[in-house]
């Protein structure tokens, strides 16, 4: 019965990280442009392109 305890507890303070990981990711900026990143893909860059010698 204790083990049920202790990997509630696990879970609790895990569920923190990553609760504590989210505020501070979406603190720095992280989510701001959600439009460009899926925009990119369609746009032609012309620095890609080799050159022909």
């Amino acid at each position: 019965m204790s083990i049920i305890y202790f990997l509630i507890g696990c879970s609790i303070l895990l569920a923190l990280i990553f609760l504590a990981a989210f505020f501070w990711a979406h603190k720095s900026g992280q989510n701001d442009d959600l439009y460009t990143p899926s925009m990119r893909i369609l746009l032609d860059e012309e620095d890609d392109v080799p050159s022909e010698k």
